[in-house]
């Protein structure tokens, strides 16, 4: 039997706007979507008008002349428009190219040019930015923005290029189901590695079922529950440990515009939420002194199992791994399990796990760290490919392994332990930073003669960037931080940038003449904090 076939047959049938479809036929009045702005009221789409709303703008789109397979690149904050533009985008075929709106027009050139983007949909205070990146595009819609935004951009009737995204709307009884393909592709995130540029995860209808299938039973997740959905909608927790996770039970998303610590309790309160994506910089108000004595909480979705955070926080935690490559969790523990205290639990099944010795390429013996190898379908269990990129796809998979980069421990009855990130990949605030693209910009200020970027602790963001240098002599090292850091905000996203730069005389080396980069940190770490 032809695998491909095969492969395709696991998901017969399914894709993103069956899914819609499906709960629309089957629970048309229940809550699908809560949008809870930071100022006035809540708004609602019950499963019946999140399907409607949504084919109204695929088929705005299709008149457009947009079609299967075109690239479309989404530059926005979290907002009904944003969502049910990605959902449109799925719905028509094409291929929602969602973006970091953190990043500068450098780099939304990058992803527009690297994508090959035909238009885009952007907030109305990035519209001018995505113009200046991509002039090529056909068209910009402009979603109404914020009092923060410009007026002219909110309004940009007469701007040549532009239009308002409620002019993208068409009929919803004149949409016409395409036939349903699996393994098209719907969406591409833009992930760092440990290479200079980000590369373009693609995604398929496959794999957003994959992850509504996977996603609820990891999570404890059931039609009537309500997950808060606050991480950026550009990131592959939003999209699809969440969202995807919902539309699996066809359970209920109530979307924010971003964290908020201070209206965190009362949307809980007022909405009933029950999960939550759990990252570091929320747990401070999760477990503060303003929780409520009893709450509708339950569940929050973290890295690692810990005990300690259980009773802090008064829900249980569940142990999730995933990155964007792997769509889902591709590992899953939960506190009824009793697994040991910081596991990330048990490979979640459908996926197949290697502990590898990365100079031997042999397998790891229990207690031995190893780089963490997961096998799957490309497309389904596994992202499709990384777009336009050979290179890295060479990279990444050994075989039909795709090696994470990740190095873990296996432990006793099969649990996993994370260890460490090749160093070269940063986490500054959730977000992924790629040292060697930092570098590369660095590189190119006068008077740079070596750099070597590395992460500094930082209480609240767990690393933030700083940069070592070897400068030519007689450099002013004041003027020349500035200039370094002037330059870096030019190219890069702000999270990206170098809080701070210091000049050495010479790198620490190893074997070889190998930069000690752990080195470095500590060097890093013990100077003031930035």
């Amino acid at each position: 039997m032809n695998r491909a076939t095969l492969d395709e047959l696991q998901m017969h049938g399914q894709d993103i706007p069956w899914l819609l479809q499906h709960w629309a036929t089957h629970k048309p009045g229940h809550p699908a979507l809560v949008w809870e702005p930071p100022e006035g009221t809540s708004r609602q789409w019950t499963y019946g008008e999140l399907l409607d709303t949504t084919r109204g703008l695929a088929a705005g789109l299709r008149d457009r002349g947009l079609g299967v397979g075109d690239k479309v690149l989404i530059h926005a904050e979290n907002s009904p428009e944003m969502l049910v533009a990605w959902l449109a985008c799925a719905t028509l075929g094409a291929v929602a190219v969602t973006t970091n709106t953190r990043s500068v027009v450098a780099e939304i050139a990058y992803f527009a040019a690297h994508a090959g983007c035909v238009a885009a949909i952007a907030d109305a205070r990035y519209a001018d930015a995505v113009a200046q990146a991509a002039p090529a595009l056909e068209w910009i819609a402009v979603i109404p923005g914020s009092d923060g935004d410009p007026a002219d951009a909110a309004t940009p009737g007469g701007v040549p290029g532009r239009i308002p995204y409620a002019a993208l709307a068409g009929d919803p009884g004149s949409w016409t189901p395409r036939p349903i393909e699996p393994m098209l592709p719907f969406g591409i995130m833009f992930t760092s590695g440990t290479t200079s540029r980000p590369k373009a995860v693609v995604h398929t209808h496959a794999n957003a079922v994959w992850a509504s299938r996977i996603g609820p039973r990891n999570i404890d997740l059931g039609t009537d529950d309500r997950y808060l959905i606050y991480l950026p909608l550009f990131h592959v927790n939003a999209q699809s440990w969440s969202f995807f996770s919902i539309l699996g039970v066809g359970a209920t998303a109530v979307l924010m515009p971003k964290w908020s610590s201070s209206r965190f309790w009362n949307v809980v309160s007022a909405h009933g939420i029950t999960h939550i994506s759990l990252m570091p910089f929320c747990i401070g108000t999760v477990a503060g002194p303003d929780r409520p004595a009893t709450s509708t909480l339950r569940i929050g979705v973290f890295g690692l199992i810990m005990e300690v955070l259980d009773s802090m926080l008064g829900i249980a935690v569940y142990a999730a791994y995933g990155m964007t490559e792997t769509v889902i969790h591709a590992t899953n523990g939960k506190p009824a399990e009793h697994l040991p205290e910081r596991s990330m639990g048990h490979v979640t099944p459908g996926y197949e796990f290697a502990v590898v010795d990365q100079e031997t390429r042999a397998l790891c013996a229990e207690g031995e760290t190893g780089e963490l190898w997961l096998r799957g379908t490309r497309g389904i269990q596994l992202f499709l490919e990384y777009y336009d990129n050979e290179e890295a796809n060479a990279k990444a998979f050994d075989g039909d392994w795709f090696k994470t980069g990740d190095m873990v421990v296996l432990g006793t009855g099969g649990n996993l332990f994370y260890r460490e990130r090749d160093k070269d990949l940063l986490k500054v605030g959730g977000e992924n930073v790629s040292a060697r693209e930092v570098e590369d910009v660095v590189t190119t200020v006068p008077g740079v003669t070596q750099v070597a970027v590395v992460g500094k602790h930082h209480d609240f963001l767990n690393q933030v960037v700083v940069a070592f240098v070897v400068t030519a002599p007689g450099t002013d090292e004041v003027a020349f931080e500035e200039q370094i850091i002037g330059a870096c905000r030019e190219q890069l996203a702000d999270f990206k940038v170098p809080r701070a730069v210091y000049a050495v005389e010479a790198f620490p080396l190893g074997t070889l003449d190998k930069v000690l980069k752990n080195k470095l940190r500590e060097m890093a770490d013990e100077r003031p904090p930035v």
